[in-house]
């Protein structure tokens, strides 16, 4: 009897300390779930403010993305969601002490900014490739190499984004580092090579321009001064 009254306190030690704890968990949860839902949502009424649909299509990746039915804005907001909702997952599980489980989610608590970090930099990588393609192509005119170069320029500095991305989230960095530093080089000597085939012609069509418009007003004002002076050597042969 003595053995099982001692095992029943235990039990009831056990529980009783364990209960609170539960309790505290689930009510720091709660709390971080609704931040989580509260911050997400404005995350989402900012995003359609400030319009970042048409920051994706002036990108370039809405059109890329549209196929597939991947959503970059959502995916932003559930990322924002979730971060929250693990930090607070986090403080909740401290409330149990030391265990695997917070240690896990310290882990993925580190690696969820890097995600987002990556994100964005595939979207500013994108704007600025259609930034750079839409002038190139108007550079060019109605040259046939134009949109070529363009989408060129464009598709490097995406995939430029996309690798600094893997790297800043870790992934096959010895891979995609000697790639990027190749892609950077070859990509690099396409577009001057090809940039500077395609200005050749029209700047020297400018030149040339330039040169019969300078030779046009030397030889107009050569004979407004020549007037004069035969008109008075006809005078004083008059004479």
């Amino acid at each position: 009897m003595g053995a099982l009254q001692q095992g029943l306190a235990a039990a009831w030690s056990a529980v009783a300390t364990f209960v609170p704890k539960l309790v505290v968990f689930l009510i720091i949860l709660l709390i971080g779930w609704l931040i989580a839902k509260a911050v997400s949502k404005a995350v989402q009424m900012a995003f359609s403010k400030l319009g970042f649909n048409k920051l994706l299509t002036k990108s370039g990746l809405h059109d890329m993305t549209s196929g597939s039915g991947i959503d970059v804005g959502d995916i932003l907001v559930k990322l924002i969601y979730y971060f929250i909702l693990l930090i607070f997952l986090q403080l909740a599980l401290s409330a149990f002490g030391p265990n695997a489980v917070k240690d896990l989610i310290d882990q993925v608590v580190l690696f969820l900014p890097r995600i987002v970090v990556a994100v964005v930099l595939v979207l500013v990588a994108a704007a600025i490739g259609r930034a750079v393609s839409d002038l190139i192509t108007s550079s060019l005119g109605n040259r046939p190499a134009g949109p070529t170069l363009g989408k060129i320029a464009f598709g490097f500095i995406l995939a430029l984004g996309i690798i600094s991305a893997l790297n800043q989230i870790g992934i096959a960095v010895t891979v995609t580092t000697p790639v990027l530093i190749a892609v950077l080089a070859s990509a690099a000597g396409v577009i001057v090579v090809g940039v500077g085939g395609g200005l050749i012609q029209p700047m020297q069509q400018r030149w040339t321009r330039w040169l019969n418009n300078a030779e046009s007003q030397f030889a107009a004002k050569g004979g407004g001064e020549s007037q004069p002076g035969g008109g008075t050597q006809g005078h004083s042969g008059t004479l």
